[in-house]
């Protein structure tokens, strides 16, 4: 099979989707290709949605990004979306921060913040909102609350993790993968299962 320079080029583009920390470590010749690539994806996106985009960020095209008026989504410098990410506003991403692919955010009404320098691995779930559950009422009947969830600066959020309403999480701390955080989670705490609990203090690691 005889494959063409475009053929190597299009495979790279679904590289960096999927890995985008690849990006920023691309060679000049490289970034030749990929930089007007990004500009197209990021200016179309902000063109057709509420979105604003900070310098040196990286959306993968096939991320899933909805911000009507009213549900703004800012994504600050440097800061980067996966592939097949779900991204529904209001929500408030810092600098450096890292949405890896499969994420599914929904800020509900109130909104999710993310601090800058913060990490959130592939297949998390942020949801901030829950529906009414009164017994007397259909479920899809009962209007939804909304609380909103904040974590905090340099924060690690471990794959598959879930993070539920009226959650706040510290600067520095670290959630384990497939944790459930149905309650607030201090700073440097390590938290870990269903229900998330303190395992550990990332200051010990040193």
């Amino acid at each position: 099979m005889q494959l063409e320079p475009q053929d190597y080029q299009q495979q790279h583009k679904q590289r960096l989707a999927w890995m985008p920390w690849l990006y920023y470590r691309l060679k000049a010749k490289h970034l030749q290709w990929a930089k007007p690539w990004q500009n197209d994806i990021q200016q179309h996106l902000q063109a057709l949605e509420t979105v604003q985009i900070g310098e040196n960020c990286f959306i993968a095209p096939d991320a899933n990004i909805f911000a009507e008026p009213g549900r703004l989504i800012s994504l600050g410098n440097s800061s980067f979306v996966a592939a097949q990410s779900f991204l529904h506003g209001p929500i408030t991403i810092g600098d450096h921060v890292a949405i890896n692919h499969g994420c599914s955010i929904d800020g509900g009404q109130k909104g999710v913040s993310i601090g800058n320098n913060s990490r959130i691995a592939n297949g998390v779930k942020i949801y901030a909102f829950n529906h009414g559950m009164h017994p007397e009422q259909d479920i899809w009947r009962q209007n939804s609350q909304s609380q909103g969830v904040i974590i905090g600066e340099d924060v690690w959020i471990g794959a598959n993790a879930c993070i539920v309403d009226g959650i706040e999480i510290g600067d520095h701390a670290v959630v384990g993968m497939g944790a459930v955080v149905t309650k607030n989670v201090a700073k440097w705490a390590i938290v870990a299962g269903n229900p998330a609990k303190i395992i550990g203090d990332r200051r010990d690691k040193a």
